[in-house]
């Protein structure tokens, strides 16, 4: 008997293995012999297969499955395993299971790798090939920016903004060219024009969703500067950048790249170039320059929003002429350092330089005269500080934008015509020099149910006063500012100085110590005291006492007492918050929580009270105020307005307020903003010191704020501070129920022509019935002035009273960012905010505590917000 016919074959899946796994079945159900032994072959014999050759055998052969070529028949077996279908690329791998089968082998990593390195350099070659050399000339033809009325006609195209000549190289000093070497590319001589250590910090920037970062030699600054059309940050337009600073790279020599890039760089004021920047800081060629105005020049290119010594506080509130100045000082002379340093200044020559280039003042384009260069920069600074590109001012510089404002053509021609109107007829700096010299009026007028500023005084002429006067100035907004300590208290209540909880209070039912030199004492009644352990007495305007009165009634007589010690009871942290939520901005506020931040430290732009009062005109709906609808480039819209609008104060908080501030108009301090046939709501202000005075008002369409002040604004002048405005106008003081009101007046009965009457919403009864200051339940309590204080005069301070505390500085140790210096009555944040009322008198406060506990807002912010908000 043959060997196959004695031991019969084992099945595919056979070996020892399979063996043992027959051995453990039970008897009766032993697998049946693999018909795979039967032969197909017609013969019908048995053929023997090759044993297998182990373990490592059968698992391939397991591995390989059970497919056998059948028999022709197609019936009585399987035969052995077919092989596998070729593939072009075996992915996933035959053959290989679990995590195997997905791991490339090393002829498929290898072919990758060369693939995909053979397409970085066919991509490389059609984008060098495609990509253009930048013309410097070409880049010059910048386009207009044009801003638009709010009806859609033009105001003005910003053409001359673009002022750039070319020039050779051999007409840029040698000095421009190594302060910028050694600033920014101190290898520019020898590179390759590429940088990429600069470009992986930008791609990995750019992929976290951060600030991207542009190439950092000079080739890179030169291709980006050229490539006018397109300055989005998006990864696209940095491989772009890439080959065409590859290009320039090996086409240009480095003369020509270091003048394309000084001849289309950005040195602010419009400026583009270094033969306008020249002209432009200096007023000569760029040929004319010395090495110390190269190293100014060179700074400027830092960022001119942040190193022009001008400053550029319209676009952030933080790049305020004396910070610029410092960031210019510190940069300009480590430049100059750098330039001795490698080799381009010799020390004798660097020696020479150790006063500070300033250069000439700011120049408007006389296309930009009257109002339209305040209109212009509002709405830039709005469009910079809001915009989700990016945008900044460089690139709206670079042109080619439709900006849509808010602006009414009509509304801004009347309220230039009211304030020339009272300033023709009352200020004569000729006749009175002293007193009437450096008189400054702003304005700002908003639409309550909308946020849109439809007109702005900024100035005379934008032209010849740079500085905005409806934004953010440093004046003090004095007694305008009671209305948010009266709604703080009606919406978050006084404290009980027992338990301190909270009680909303009632203008009318609400009692206050109307007391001049009244006492002034924590929630508690414990006396307030400052860090000196000094006593705080609050005087009224013309030391007037009124003796218990209502809070409607004190709002009326503009009564500083009373709103004090209110805004003690009712906490200052709470009074800031009702101040914020109504549409003034926290940079704005001063941040000392002391008694006089209740009447008016703070100095608000005209902008911003104009919009925080439209809040109380909307029943409590604020919406921030703006100056531009949308914004086109190339035709398609890259800003748009969104509406937001939220509740600040609930509608009975926010009606109360207005019918406390149209009995203001009705009866007291305001009646000179009464229109005939319209209700008027509004509040007066003046200030300690006499150093600004204020009138804001509103009717249910319209709301405006005008302000008036003394400033020595003179850009030379590096000193400028607040003057008093005792005697001007011919008047013995200057009140806000005198010319600002006035002004209000005339404008807004204009304005509002031809519009029907709207009545405010009649307000619903709230708080209950609270005393204060001393003040108690009593039959006496009326709206009648007492004649004599309720205190004894025994309450007067231990020490001499200060009789002018807003001349003496704060602390030598303290900082200042106003733009104006501190010693203007805001630096002791304690001074008396007094509200003019016709009575007379300086005012003041019978004591100054010391300077430290108060501070003023300073130049906080621009009107927007960020930059540009106030």
């Amino acid at each position: 008997m043959s060997e196959h016919r004695r031991k019969p074959p084992q099945s595919q899946g056979g070996g020892r293995a399979a063996a043992r796994r027959a051995a453990q079945q039970p008897s009766g159900r032993r697998a049946a012999p693999s018909r795979e032994t039967v032969s197909a072959s017609p013969s019908g014999s048995y053929e023997e297969e090759p044993p297998y050759g182990g373990r490592a055998a059968a698992r391939r052969a397991a591995q390989r499955g059970g497919r056998r070529r059948g028999g022709d028949d197609g019936g009585a077996g399987r035969g052995r395993a077919e092989p596998y279908k070729k593939r072009l690329i075996d992915y996933p791998r035959q053959g290989k299971y679990g995590w195997r089968r997905w791991v490339p082998s090393w002829k498929q990593t290898t072919g990758l790798g060369i693939a995909f390195v053979g397409s970085i350099m066919v991509a490389g070659a059609v984008g060098y090939a495609v990509v253009q050399v930048p013309d410097p000339n070409l880049a010059s033809k910048a386009e207009n920016n044009v801003y638009y009325w709010d009806d859609g006609t033009q105001m003005v195209a910003t053409g001359g903004e673009v002022n750039r000549q070319i020039i050779p190289i051999e007409k840029i000093p040698a000095d421009m060219q190594n302060a910028v070497i050694s600033a920014e590319n101190k290898t520019f001589k020898d590179d390759s024009g590429v940088d990429p250590m600069g470009i992986g910090r930008a791609l990995f920037n750019m992929a976290k969703g951060g600030d991207t970062q542009g190439g950092s030699t000079i080739t890179q600054q030169y291709v980006k500067n050229a490539r006018l059309g397109d300055q989005s940050q998006t990864l696209s337009r940095k491989f772009k950048e890439l080959f065409i600073s590859i290009k320039v790279g090996t086409q240009m020599e480095k003369p020509e790249i270091m003048a394309g890039y000084l001849n289309t760089s950005y040195y602010g004021r419009g400026a583009w170039g270094i033969q306008a920047a020249a002209r432009t800081y200096y007023g000569k060629d760029a040929s004319e320059l010395n090495a110390s105005e190269c190293a100014l020049l060179a700074t400027v290119l830092k960022g001119p929003t942040y190193y022009d010594p001008a400053g550029q506080p319209a676009i952030d509130p933080t790049a305020t002429e004396a910070a610029n100045t410092k960031r210019a000082t510190d940069r300009w002379a480590w430049i100059l350092d750098e330039m001795e340093k490698d080799g381009h200044l010799e020390p004798a020559e660097r020696a020479k330089y150790t006063k500070f280039p300033t250069p000439d003042g700011i120049k408007k384009n006389t296309e930009q005269s009257g109002q339209i260069g305040y209109l212009v920069d509002l709405a830039k600074a709005y469009f910079v500080n809001n915009n989700s590109l990016g945008l900044t001012a460089d690139d709206l510089s670079r042109g080619g934008f439709e900006i849509h404002t808010t602006f009414n053509k009509k509304k801004v021609e009347q309220l230039k015509t009211a304030v020339e109107k009272v300033y023709d007829a009352n200020i004569d700096p000729k006749k009175r020099p002293d007193t009437d010299t450096h008189v400054q009026f702003g304005g700002a007028s908003v639409e309550p149910e909308s946020g849109k500023i439809v007109a702005i005084y900024g100035g005379q002429d934008a032209t010849k006063h740079f500085t905005n006067n409806a934004d953010q100035t440093g004046a003090q907004v004095g007694s305008t500012f009671k209305p948010f300590v009266l709604a703080a208290a009606m919406r978050d209540g006084v404290r009980d100085p027992v338990d301190g909880t909270r009680t909303p209070v009632s203008p009318d039912k609400s009692i206050y110590n109307g007391d001049n030199k009244l006492k002034i004492k924590n929630y508690d009644g414990s006396i307030w005291t400052n860090e000196e352990d000094k006593e705080w007495l609050q005087v009224n305007d013309g030391d007037k006492s009124y003796g218990p009165i209502d809070l409607r009634y004190a709002m009326q007589e503009s009564a500083n007492s009373p709103f004090v010690q209110l805004g003690m009871d009712v906490g200052i942290p709470q009074v800031r918050d009702a101040a914020i939520d109504a549409g003034l901005l926290d940079s704005s506020l001063s941040k000392s929580n002391v008694p006089s931040f209740s009447i008016g430290i703070s100095d608000p732009s005209a902008i911003r009270m104009a919009g925080a009062y439209a809040t109380f005109a909307s029943s409590g709906k604020q919406r921030d105020p703006y100056s531009v609808t949308k914004v086109l480039q190339s035709g398609k819209t890259v800003y748009e307005h969104e509406d937001k609008e939220k509740r600040a104060f609930d509608a009975p908080v926010a009606d109360n307020v207005t019918d406390v501030l149209k009995t203001v108009v009705e009866k007291g301090t305001g009646t000179n903003a009464q229109l005939e046939g319209r209700e008027v709501a509004g509040k007066t202000g003046t200030t300690d010191g006499n150093k600004s005075a204020w009138f804001v008002g509103y009717t249910p369409q319209l709301s405006t704020a005008i302000d008036m002040y003394r400033l020595d604004d003179d850009a030379t002048n590096k000193n400028r501070e607040f003057l008093k405005m005792f005697g001007t106008g011919g008047q013995d003081k200057i009140h806000g129920a005198s010319f600002p009101s006035e002004i209000w007046h005339d404008y807004m009965e204009e304005a509002l022509k031809g519009k029907p009457p709207v009545k405010f919403p009649e307000p619903q009864p709230i708080g209950e019935a609270v005393y204060g200051g001393g003040a108690s339940p009593s039959p006496t309590a009326s709206e009648t002035p007492s004649e004599s204080p309720s205190e004894s005069p025994s309450e007067s301070p231990s020490e001499t009273p200060s009789e002018t505390p807003s001349e003496t500085p704060s602390s030598p140790s303290e900082s200042c960012d106003r733009p104006f210096g501190c010693n203007d009555g805001g630096g002791n944040g304690n001074n008396g905010g007094n509200e003019g009322n016709g009575n007379g008198g300086p005012g003041g406060v019978s004591e100054s505590p010391s300077g430290s506990s108060g501070e003023s807002a300073g130049n906080g912010g621009g009107i927007f917000g960020g930059p540009g908000a106030g």
